[in-house]
């Protein structure tokens, strides 16, 4: 995902690249300090994503926007809270107030990449995974994982008999994993495509998943998706 960073504080531009630097998916184009350098730098850079400060000298963030012809994405980062009902009029994916969480700033960059239909790219990967679900641990492989089910903020890993339940959103996990060998089957489960010993076809076009003694349907949505696995 392509960033540009809008913003007349150098120190505000800087933390900013300092916390996108934790998000392998997202590359910063470019920085601007003032309206008028942000629309050459957007016609020239076509990024994305514009991490954009609302107050700035010669013109604030909505008279850039209103500038545009075809905006990217937007996301505010703002000292003023005053100014948020005219952001989300301006379709802003969201409305951050400095100093900015990196909480917040992850879940923002999450809905622009979904808005954008760019896929999570995921870390370096641990290999091994630990586990510990009250007075029991594992250490255990990513590829020994067959199943991973979301329960809440919780995730239940299924592997050599075991179910235990990990405090990690599915959300989170799926962010380490390689899609190329764990599958988004529907909300609450992702699959291990080695561990699936049979893909069943029912009526209306319905998908599901046979691993061991389990059964995992596929979302109607994420069918299309299994079917270029299929192809590839």
């Amino acid at each position: 995902m392509r960033v540009l960073i809008v913003d007349d504080e150098r120190l505000a531009r800087a933390e900013l690249r300092r916390m996108l630097a934790s998000h392998p998916g997202v590359a910063i184009v470019g920085e601007a300090i003032n309206a008028a350098e942000a629309a050459l730098q957007v016609e020239a850079l076509q990024p994305d994503l514009l991490l954009l400060d609302v107050q700035m000298p010669g013109g604030s963030g909505f008279d850039l926007l209103a500038a545009l012809d075809d905006a990217p994405e937007v996301i505010f980062t703002t000292a003023f809270d005053q100014y948020a009902l005219q952001a989300f009029e301006a379709s802003a994916l969201d409305y951050l107030m400095k100093p900015i969480e990196p909480q917040r700033l992850a879940a923002a960059l999450e809905r622009a990449a979904a808005r954008l239909g760019i896929a999570p790219t995921p870390s370096a990967a641990p290999r091994k995974l630990f586990i510990r679900d009250g007075e029991r641990c594992w250490f255990v492989r990513l590829e020994d994982i067959r199943l991973f089910e979301s329960e809440g903020n919780y995730t239940r890993l299924y592997f050599d008999g075991a179910a235990p339940l990990l405090a990690r959103s599915l959300l989170q996990l799926e962010q380490r994993l390689d899609p190329q060998q764990f599958f988004r089957a529907n909300r609450r489960h992702i699959v291990n495509l080695a561990a699936v010993k049979c893909i069943e076809n029912g009526e209306g076009g319905a998908v599901a998943l046979r691993i061991e003694d389990m059964t995992v349907e596929v979302s109607r949505r994420r069918a299309s998706a299994l079917k270029q696995l299929q192809e590839f």
